[in-house]
């Protein structure tokens, strides 16, 4: 067992090869935890929370600092800033641990990481926060409803300006809150493999808790477990992690026995998988990506859930490949976006996306469609999606497709729950949003090559 000032600087590294090494907190994330699997599952879950948790609040915990130091924080050392981040994300949102303790913690870490001359400052910031939390000031909603959104739900503001160009001010707090919830492990049941009561059983023996999705019968959702490789139904291909409305794409790309299936954009493989495995066994499913490195992951998961009919290749969609023209029954174009709709599983995302770097993405995402069309046949189907919230990177693009290419719109309503059929999901697409969905942000769209 770890004591308390050495799981907070792993906290701390974590936090710096995220804010201030621009790495990707799930990833980051994930190697630690695996490197210390060791750890009591207190500890481990410590590290996860207070790491999770001070991204997730990141701009309300620099506004409330910014009240209570003379030092602004863009110009404090990043082990500082980070130190008083996640320092006072424990002192307003972890009531079981001591201000007090909070406090002391924080100045000691400071002194370990060999700032000294600063632990005074470290130590006033600190326990001025921890005596007057109850009196920060927030923006109020009515007057300053941007600001308020912002800080409340830690969202930067060009973000809540584009969802407010598309939805009302509740519906745009409601996805703040979504995002903001308590995330559960979505897995999809392979049922090939073994049966839904013998894989919630297994998991269930290994103490997991287990509920069922509302949205799909074989979609089931974790909590309680420790270190998902080390669970029975995962180690033998029972269970894949996916979010059911990465799901949802293979229900609606609804493919038939023997159909051949070209997924371009494919890793970590999710998508690809659940295509393989509805075949039973027939036709393929070639899984593509841009690097060496994906592609070993997600032959990692073929293997592991031992299928027959997939293939993952190292390609670039945006190179075109003659031999694959009009080639695919299915193809799916999950495109590189700029994951705003999975920002509740990877906090960090909306503090390193920008403007530019959206408009730079839908330059990207069309080069892509305008690549790989050619790869259905006639009459075949493309399924285009993103994991993000927004009309520039969905209705836009669509739109724009629609206007240039070969192809129609079909309902998705056959294929998916009642619930969640509408309006736009008879024209043929869906725009799935945290808070109102049960799912992460995601937007989908079936199309139909209708000609050469």
């Amino acid at each position: 067992m770890t004591d308390v000032i050495n799981t907070r600087e792993i906290v701390l590294a974590v936090l710096n090869e995220v804010l201030e090494e621009d790495k990707y907190s799930h990833i980051v994330l994930r190697e630690v935890l695996e490197k210390y699997q060791y750890l009591e599952k207190r500890d481990r879950s410590f590290i996860t929370r207070v790491a999770e948790g001070t991204l997730e609040n990141l701009i309300e915990m620099d506004y409330i600092i910014s009240q209570f130091s003379s030092v602004k924080v863009s110009r404090m050392k990043p082990a500082i800033r980070n130190i008083l981040r996640m320092s006072v994300y424990q002192l307003k949102y972890m009531d079981s641990v001591p201000d007090s303790a909070v406090c002391n913690e924080g100045v000691k870490l400071a002194q370990r990481k060999g700032f000294f001359n600063l632990k005074g400052f470290v130590n006033g910031v600190l326990r001025s926060v921890a005596r007057n939390l109850d009196k920060v000031k927030y923006p109020d909603p009515k007057e300053m409803p941007v600001p308020y959104l912002s800080v409340t739900y830690s969202m930067p503001e060009w973000i809540l300006n584009s969802w407010l160009r598309l939805y009302d001010f509740e519906t745009v707090e409601t996805i703040c809150k979504g995002i903001h919830k308590d995330h559960v492990t979505t897995v999809r049941c392979n049922l090939n493999k073994a049966s839904k009561k013998d894989i919630m059983e297994s998991l269930r023996n290994q103490g997991v808790t287990v509920t069922e999705h509302p949205y799909l019968d074989y979609a089931l959702n974790l909590f309680d477990y420790n270190y998902l490789k080390a669970l029975d139904a995962f180690r033998n291909g029972w269970i894949q992690v996916q979010d059911v409305s990465s799901m949802l794409v293979a229900e609606v790309a609804a493919p038939k026995w023997g159909d051949y299936c070209i997924d371009v954009c494919a890793a970590p493989g999710g998508k690809s998988l659940h295509l393989a495995d509805k075949l039973e066994g027939s036709g393929f499913v070639e899984a593509r990506d841009i690097t060496e490195s994906k592609v070993k992951l997600m032959q990692d998961n073929i293997e592991r859930t031992a299928l027959i009919n997939m293939n993952a290749v190292v390609a670039d969609a945006t190179v075109f490949l003659p031999a694959s023209e009009e080639k695919a029954d299915i193809l799916l174009a999950d495109v590189p976006c700029s994951g705003l709709g999975v920002i509740g599983r990877k906090p960090d995302i909306r503090y390193k996306m920008t403007e530019k770097k959206q408009e730079d993405i839908v330059k990207l995402q069309r080069q892509i469609l305008d690549t790989v069309w050619k790869y259905v046949k006639v009459g075949g189907t493309l399924v285009y999606s993103t994991c993000t919230i927004g009309a520039e990177e969905n209705q836009y693009n669509l739109k724009w497709f629609l206007d240039n290419y070969p192809f129609k719109l079909e309902s998705i309503d056959p294929y998916l729950p009642e619930e969640l059929q509408g309006k736009t999901t008879r024209a043929g697409y869906l725009q799935l949003l945290p808070g109102i969905h049960e799912s992460d942000g995601f937007f989908l769209a079936r199309l139909k090559r209708v000609s050469e």
